[in-house]
């Protein structure tokens, strides 16, 4: 990796959003070491009230969580129009055209499939700050 990329993304917030302890850990430590300052929630709910409190600069959203799903959470941050501008990644462990086009329509940026490799972590987030 080249170190414009590693410099680019330090002092970046970054909100995880996952039900999975794994894939938290996993993103926080992955991005930590990156410079960025990493938030984790366990579902939607609690990911919006860590998103007005911390105000990321970019959110990773797992499609698959129980109370809120990823899209409708995706949704409620696109309708504020404090976070509009926030990028979305959706996650999920499929890696379906149809779950694709429905997190386009809820309006995220992008669509990571899970497991992801630190590359393709860190090559999302800088598609969406670059």
């Amino acid at each position: 990796m080249s170190n414009t990329q590693s410099r680019s993304l330090n002092g970046l917030k970054i909100l995880v959003v996952d039900d999975s302890k794994t894939i938290r850990r996993t993103a926080e430590t992955l991005l930590t070491k990156e410079g960025c300052q990493v938030f984790t929630a366990i579902d939607g709910f609690d990911a919006l009230s860590k998103i007005a409190d911390h105000q990321p600069d970019l959110i990773f959203v797992d499609i698959m969580m129980p109370r809120l799903d990823g899209y409708e959470t995706c949704s409620l941050i696109k309708h504020n129009k404090l976070f509009r501008e926030t990028p979305v990644i959706m996650l999920s462990s499929k890696d379906g055209l149809f779950d694709r086009a429905r997190g386009r329509i809820v309006g995220s940026e992008q669509y990571l499939t899970k497991p992801f490799t630190k590359d393709e972590l860190l090559g999302a987030i800088s598609n969406q700050i670059n």
